[in-house]
């Protein structure tokens, strides 16, 4: 097992959990390194176990990954019945594309494509919620990379939504969050993405290659914004509540 990294009380390690052998938490460990928390990296699919609390964690967050929250692979069902420990402590979770559709499976909510094989695999406007308007200011496009979405749980928090697949981020409870989409890609991930992922651009509602590369562009900068925010959000509560009071504005 990973040894938990040694920090002091106030900065206790993120659980990080990854399921490819070559993934990173890009911008996502980035981001938590530079407000002072380490990263206790875990992954599951290659037989890393995950703790069975997270009292020495400050909090958690499961990433993407090409695999469905519907295999049925024993490290995925294990992951999914794992979010138990999280809800049960009241513990900040994060769930980033896959990690989101495991959350909203564990809760009771479905995951599945749409009935015309429609994806988003680029980048994609997506609109707050009142409830999303209130806690934080939004980005208008995000970058997309999934075949399946999740339908929001019964007791789940709507956030933002998009027009391919409605719903695109959900909090449940006052510390579980979810995300469809990724603001954690790095260049050098999208462009590893962009390669390895050609394969799918002729998919629905997928664009190609250099929409990916043109849109970083353009949207990028206000993507990462969003997302140094939102981890105030998730993980600090009293930079949450300042932030709460005023938004930063994000450019685009």
């Amino acid at each position: 097992m990973p040894g938990i990294p040694e920090t002091s009380e106030h900065r206790r390690p993120i659980l990080i959990v990854l399921h490819q052998e070559r993934s990173t938490p890009g911008r996502v460990g980035q981001i938590l390194m530079q407000k002072g928390y380490a990263l206790d990296i875990r992954r599951p699919a290659l037989g890393q176990s995950l703790p069975d609390t997270l009292e020495r964690h400050s909090g958690a967050v499961i990433f993407g990954g090409p695999m469905s929250a519907n295999d049925g692979d024993d490290f995925v069902r294990s992951e999914i019945d794992w979010l138990s420990v999280p809800l049960r402590e009241n513990r900040p979770f994060l769930g980033i594309c896959l990690g989101a559709q495991m959350l909203a499976r564990h809760i009771g909510g479905s995951v599945g494509g749409n009935g015309d094989g429609s994806v988003e695999i680029g980048w994609y406007p997506v609109r707050p919620t009142e409830k999303g308007r209130l806690m934080m200011k939004w980005p208008k496009m995000v970058y997309q990379f999934h075949r399946e979405g999740f339908e929001l749980p019964r007791s789940a928090d709507l956030l933002a939504e998009g027009d391919i697949y409605p719903n695109q981020a959900f909090r449940y409870g006052e510390n579980a969050y979810g995300v469809q989409f990724h603001a954690e890609l790095t260049r050098m991930m999208m462009h590893s993405w962009v390669v390895r992922g050609s394969s799918r651009f002729t998919l629905p509602r997928a664009q190609p290659g250099i929409q990916h590369l043109e849109g970083r562009m353009l949207h990028d900068r206000a993507l990462k914004a969003w997302l140094c925010d939102f981890l105030d959000v998730v993980f600090n509560r009293d930079e949450a509540a300042s932030l709460q009071r005023a938004p930063r504005a994000a450019s685009s």
